[in-house]
């Protein structure tokens, strides 16, 4: 990305006609210095596109204002598509300079196109009329879907305080570039070098390979690193029997963000504060008393109370379940360290190995032992294979396509009648340049809206797999493939005509239902017994390890429901907060914690300080309880195949291409889920499923 390249506008490839394969960003060519001149450029198309149509001289109507709306902005969409992809997936100092100098004028961009009175006189009269415009349900979600975005945006506020609230969404912009940017730069700068055996003591050679791949990655010509990439971390927590490099390393990745592992540098919790005073002005511009009562408006949901609802049904029981964890653990430590005559009260850096050495006595069950038959290349080829049995789409690999990195593999997908139906991306391998976390993305939204001409999606996986010579997953490792592909999935079945309806532009606790639910299919032992398979000998998976593997999948979810869904009830309470003076990120933090009674040898699952999740951006701020709303509904929907007898029922499997993975945002999500399940969802598969009652 840093090559040098003289950049003039008519020597920049994101403002030139990609004559590639699919329309694929032409990524050897891209450089960091491309993409402010671009936007100069396209910014300005743009907003002339919007003038056009604000400044019409016909009446307003569906096409000539709302499909045109939907139709403008191809250009800013396509540079933009790629420069955050590649912020968080291949990022550079010279790109982090791009970012932060263009963060406030692509917000101020955005209010400009939200405010603009002409346009949005022209939206809201078709919206005050459109019952009588004879539209089809499709073009009255999208007319209905445009006008809240306006409304959400500010387009109703007048005078000083649209003024204001431009003011105030440019300055998040800025702020949680920052957040982000701090959270990657203080996980890059830390590292723990073990240099002798004794430090690699309990390491399984799986996890010592890819400790010693870090240390070659980062320069370390002698030993091991473990990184604070997950991939390494939790198996080092979970394995190592040196307690205190346990500790050292767990302190580190819970304090990621706090300017501890780069002393003086990179202290996103002043910036917490600034945004969080941000935000409550936000919703008390829009009328709101606290920014989760703005926020939530628009979800499935509706109010805090619902979330908090669902959020305190699982509370009780998952504390409940981890005390009983937890007892076992000091159980085991006890007698483990009677001998010494040492008393060790298990803490947070001792849950995941004592959890581990209780899980190998209780089930026979050792990761291990299970790694070696679920490599990689394996499970990807299960992932696809799922996917064909299922929905009918291949995955053919394009070599001769290059990605933005040389970890990247580019797939080619096909309709079941063999037709081209869009590319897939997947990046799975962790580095010092990519963000940590799994996601999905797009460079590419599918649509129809250009002549009926079908445009294909093209959408990128990203996971943060610890390189191994071959790669090999852990169960949970291999979910999150399996996770991040049902986003995929959402992405490149869309079916729609309209771009800002596609794919996985619905409401934010609906989006993830297609990616909790395609985990589903990893569980199942037809699918284990083909593609699970050893490693060496290609042998497949004995039934008496998936047994096993089946048995313990509900061990230790008191711990993993307690981190969680405290998460979600910190989340939504500090956005539930009418009042910022004197906040302190910290101090809230431990508060509300002691509010609920969180135990106090666990850890939230994302301390404040490194919750890219609410602050890397607003997507999911007062939002993450969404993943257990969804597992609401993938619990109860995967009930479906269940009560088909097969997990690859033709007729089931119709349905939820149809009104799950194809529908996009062209529906309300409740009435899509109705239409597959054929009724509303109950909550008791997905406590059964976690073991939180019985079943």
């Amino acid at each position: 990305m840093n090559a040098p390249i003289a950049t003039n506008i008519l020597a920049n490839p994101l403002l030139d006609e990609w004559n590639t394969p699919f329309g694929m960003p032409p990524f050897d060519l891209i450089r960091a210095e491309h993409f402010v001149p671009a936007f100069t450029v396209a910014l300005k198309v743009h907003r002339d596109e919007i003038d056009a149509i604000a400044g019409s001289a016909d009446a307003p109507t569906f096409d000539n204002t709302v499909a045109a709306f939907d139709r403008s902005g191809r250009l800013f969409a396509r540079a933009e598509q790629v420069f955050y992809n590649l912020t968080a997936s291949e990022t550079s100092p010279a790109l982090q300079a791009a970012e932060r100098e263009l963060a406030m004028p692509l917000a101020a961009h955005g209010n400009a196109i939200y405010m603009h009175a002409g346009l949005f006189k022209r939206v809201d009269a078709l919206h005050a009329k459109r019952e009588s415009l004879g539209l089809t349900a499709e073009q009255k979600r999208l007319l209905e879907r445009i006008h809240l975005d306006f409304v959400r945006a500010g387009a109703k506020l007048a005078g000083d305080a649209q003024k204001r609230y431009a003011e105030v969404t440019e300055k998040l912009a800025e702020l949680t570039t920052q957040f982000s940017q701090n959270v990657l730069a203080d996980e890059a700068g830390y590292q723990l070098l073990l240099a002798s055996e004794d430090d690699l003591a309990g390491l399984p050679e799986y996890l010592r390979a890819a400790a010693r791949q870090a240390a070659v990655e980062r320069g370390v010509a002698e030993g091991w690193v473990i990184t604070l990439s997950r991939s390494l971390v939790v198996p080092f927590l979970t394995y190592s029997t040196r307690r205190d490099l346990r500790e050292q390393a767990f302190k580190a990745w819970i304090a990621r963000g706090e300017g501890s592992n780069v002393p003086g540098k990179y202290d996103n919790r002043g910036v917490i504060v600034e945004i969080m005073k941000l935000r409550l002005e936000q919703a008390r511009l829009h009328g709101y008393a606290s920014y989760a009562d703005y926020a939530l408006v628009d979800t499935m949901a509706g109010t805090k109370d619902a979330v908090a609802t669902l959020l305190n049904e699982v509370w009780g029981p998952a504390k409940l379940r981890a005390a009983d964890e937890r007892n076992a653990l000091q159980a085991l430590a006890d007698a483990e360290n009677a001998g010494r005559g040492v008393k060790v009260a298990i803490e947070p850096w001792d849950w995941r190995y004592y959890a581990e050495k209780v899980r190998q006595a209780r089930y026979d069950l050792d990761d291990a032992q299970v790694k070696p038959y679920f490599s990689l290349d394996r499970m990807v080829e299960a992932a696809f294979d799922c996917a064909h049995r299922l929905f009918g789409i291949s995955f053919v690999a394009r070599p001769d396509l290059k990605g933005y990195q040389a970890d990247v593999k580019v797939y080619e997908v096909r309709n079941a009648e063999g037709e081209a139906a869009g590319l897939f991306l997947q990046d799975n391998f962790a580095r010092a340049t990519k963000r940590g976390g799994a996601w999905m993305s797009s460079f590419r939204l599918q649509s129809r809206i250009d002549g009926d001409r079908n445009i294909l999606p093209i959408i990128v996986n990203n996971n943060n797999f610890a390189k191994g010579s071959p790669t090999l997953l852990s169960f949970d490792d291999a979910r999150t493939l399996f996770h991040e592909f049902g986003h995929g999935l959402h992405g490149l079945l869309s079916d729609v005509r309209y771009e800002r309806l596609s794919g996985t532009q619905v409401l934010r606790d609906f989006v993830e239902l297609p990616s909790q639910l395609f985990e589903h299919w990893l569980s199942e032992p037809a699918v284990l017994k083909r593609h699970a398979r050893h490693v060496d000998t290609g042998e497949a998976i004995p039934d008496e390890l998936i047994a096993k593997i089946k048995a313990a999948r509900r061990f230790n979810q008191g711990i993993d429901s307690v981190e969680y869904t405290a998460s979600a009830l910190v989340d939504l309470a500090m956005h539930a907060l009418t009042d910022m003076d004197g906040l302190d990120a910290d101090a809230f933090e431990c508060a509300e914690l002691e509010r609920i009674g969180m135990p106090h040898d666990i850890v939230m699952r994302h301390r404040l300080a490194h919750f890219r999740h609410l602050f890397a951006g607003s997507s999911y701020s007062s939002q993450y309880y969404v993943y257990l709303w969804a597992e609401v509904l993938d619990a109860d929907g995967y009930e479906a195949f269940v009560e088909a007898g097969d997990p690859f029922d033709a007729g089931v499997a119709a349905r939820l291409k149809q009104h799950i993975y194809s529908t996009g945002n062209t529906r309300d999500p409740a009435e899509a889920y109705q239409a597959f399940r054929g009724r509303a969802p109950t909550v008791t598969p997905m406590l059964k499923k976690k073991g939180l009652v019985e079943a």
